[in-house]
């Protein structure tokens, strides 16, 4: 198996379209066409993790953090990321990261946060937006039918928890074909009415290709006429950050015990208590302050994230408690959860976790 079969695996769990614009996601370093031997997944992909990728045979490194983010001018091993490139590029190993396209996952790294916590009643905290479009296009009476299957198959009509979503409306079709035509109903240079009826369908962006291939594969015109809107509707099932609730109302202190035993977290910093009990909760993995006033807005009795800095604890606004209980244990569990995918979809070669820590902090 190649490395472009196990591609769209990866994105059926993580689609790189659902990436922010700021990240870097995807392959980072390798050859599509290169045979694997073994995948190594872990956190990030240090110097330490391509030396286990080595000496436990595997070629692919999938990581959850992208070690390129930013661009490389040089590659002379100075610093950490040069050196895991450097190394990994000599031994034939890519690597493959993940980051916000599973951050953004409705199943993803919010979703196992929240399980982790015990959260239940879980929607997006913010939700995508500008990402869906519509399709509006046109069939005669007798293809109806199969242009809209056509269309569900390659994903549009899918609204949160439904799908073979469509509005559909009868009128009259005029057109008249000029002496290249080959129309399918009618005759060269006479003009037709036709019976048809009008097919409106939602998908999200990075579904466009596939969704106007099979519209022009199933439909019977020589021209299809069709038209895509760009939509202001929220994708409610895919964006940052979850809230869900508590089955029972826990006290601030008892919470965030609990909070600490469940993340193995080393502490956790949080804003003053407000002596309410916690039953609404708000978390997100990884680096959360831009959130906080989402948070305020949803109501929240607790905020979970990490990497807060002074000044952002008083935007709590002796509304809600924010807690930061680091960037490595509100994500620890994802590498965990890659793992058990892959070894459900593939089975051609060993998938691996990974045993190196490469949490950089530390507690005394």
């Amino acid at each position: 198996m190649k490395i472009r079969e196990l591609v769209p695996v990866l994105e059926q769990l993580a689609p790189l379209a659902y990436a922010e614009d700021f990240d870097n996601v995807g392959l980072l370093v390798g050859n599509y066409d290169t045979a694997i031997t073994g995948v190594l997944v872990c956190h990030d992909a240090l110097e330490q993790v391509i030396d286990e990728a080595i000496d436990t045979n595997c070629n692919v490194v999938i990581c959850f953090h992208p070690i390129l983010f930013s661009g490389l001018k040089k590659i002379t091993g100075k610093n950490y990321v040069e050196r895991a490139v450097v190394k990994a590029i000599k031994n034939d190993i890519a690597i493959y990261a993940i980051h916000t396209a599973l951050d953004n996952h409705q199943e993803g790294v919010n979703k196992i946060f929240c399980e982790t916590l015990g959260l239940v009643k879980t929607k997006i905290l913010i939700p995508k937006e500008q990402y869906i479009e519509k399709l509006v296009t046109y069939a005669p009476l007798a293809s109806v039918d199969a242009v809209r299957q056509a269309l569900f198959a390659a994903g549009a009509g899918g609204i949160g928890n439904y799908d073979s979503c469509s509005f559909m409306s009868q009128g009259t079709g005029t057109f008249r074909g000029n002496e290249k035509s080959n129309p399918v109903i009618g005759q060269r240079g006479t003009q037709q009415q036709v019976e048809e009826v009008k097919i409106e369908v939602t998908y999200e962006r990075h579904m466009r290709s596939g969704v106007l291939n099979s519209l022009f594969a199933s439909h019977p015109y020589e021209e299809v006429a069709y038209e895509i809107y760009k939509l202001e509707n929220k994708l409610q099932n895919v964006g940052m950050g979850m809230i869900g609730e508590l089955e029972q109302p826990m006290d601030e202190v008892t919470f965030l015990k609990m909070v600490k035993e469940k993340t193995k977290t080393g502490g956790i910093r949080h804003s003053a208590f407000l002596g309410k009990p916690i039953k609404r909760v708000a978390v997100l993995g990884g680096s959360g302050a831009f959130a906080i006033k989402n948070a305020l807005a949803q109501k929240v009795d607790a905020y979970i994230t990490a990497d807060l800095k002074y000044h952002e604890y008083y935007q709590a606004e002796g509304q809600l408690i924010l807690a930061d209980i680091g960037h490595f244990e509100s994500e620890r569990y994802i590498k965990n959860y890659i793992v058990e995918y892959l070894k459900k979809k593939m089975t051609t070669f060993a998938v691996i976790l990974s045993n190196v820590n490469t949490n950089p902090v530390n507690y005394l």
